[in-house]
């Protein structure tokens, strides 16, 4: 962490890159920002206290493979290539929310390096910490602009014993009232994908239920656009809605979502107090990446 700290500095503008898989997201930074990139690598994997401690670098893809190997996986998800570091940033959560959490339910405690250039921690080591508003939360969605995240322990989470996927012409409603708390439904506004996970003989009774109705198992979900906005009542040409989270998977992100006066009042002040000097990630607006 030493290093890491070091490699930040306590002055001049600053920014953290992990795999850019979504680097345009929130502004550009500025060709004259000097950029940072975290260490990888995995600490330690605790299977009975279900935590993991990560460097912020590390890809999502190499996280999970370690954790399938004890049949824990977390709530974390991004493109192939993004890491543990910049999927919290961004703050985006799976499209399997309903069984794996959101993005700030994973994160249990943050090692960052602060605008000062000094190495601090927020959120605590165990699942079970005390209940209250918990620091760490804070830097999720943040886009780096609070703190530059070095390492994390992340809340991991069973892997379900069976999962799979269908598809169909029936409607989100028609699949709610047809199975219990499936993990995920996409509708495209033809088509549904629902994603049933659980006991294997639980799933598999409810696959043979939606199967009457004319859905089919499939592979996986669709392929999901990259931008997000919340869910306005109209879904463009080529968009997939996430029926639990009211989030629009499109092509281009549509207009900056409105916030509320005082929370960007809030907001400016939690920043002011974090980054005084406007270092880190200078550009980059929270607000424009829409969730």
């Amino acid at each position: 962490m030493e290093a890491f700290r070091a490699e930040v500095g306590s002055s001049g503008p600053v920014c953290i890159r992990g795999g850019g898989t979504r680097w345009s997201l929130g502004g550009d930074v500025g060709a004259e920002v000097r950029v940072v990139h975290a260490p990888s690598g995995i600490d330690s994997h605790d299977p009975a206290e279900m935590t993991v401690t990560v460097w912020a670098g590390t890809t999502l893809t190499a996280l999970a493979e370690t954790l399938a190997e004890k049949r824990q996986e977390v709530g974390l998800d991004g493109p192939p290539g993004s890491t543990v570091g910049g999927s919290l940033a961004v703050g985006w959560n799976s499209i399997r929310r309903r069984r794996t959490g959101t993005a700030r339910d994973a994160l249990l405690q943050a090692e960052c390096v602060g605008s000062d250039g000094q190495i601090f921690k927020a959120g605590g080591p165990t699942v079970k910490n005390a209940s209250g508003y918990e620091l760490c939360r804070l830097l999720v969605g943040s886009l780096g602009t609070l703190a530059l995240t070095g390492r994390v322990i992340l809340r991991t989470r069973p892997m379900p014993e069976s999962s799979l996927w269908l598809r169909g012409s029936m409607t989100p409603t028609e699949v709610e009232r047809s199975c219990y708390r499936p993990s995920s439904i996409l509708w495209d506004g033809d088509h549904s994908h629902v994603c049933l996970e659980g006991y294997g003989v639980d799933v598999e009774q409810e696959a043979s239920d939606l199967v009457e109705h004319g859905m089919t198992e499939v592979d996986g979900p669709p392929n999901l656009p990259p931008d997000r906005h919340r869910w306005s009542g109209e879904l463009p040409k080529g968009a997939v809605l996430d029926v639990a989270i009211g989030v629009v998977h499109c092509n281009g992100s549509g207009a900056v979502p409105e916030v509320d006066p005082t929370v960007k009042v809030i907001a400016g002040r939690l920043k002011a107090n974090f980054d005084p000097k406007g270092r880190l990630n200078p550009g980059r607006d929270p607000y424009m990446v829409s969730e």
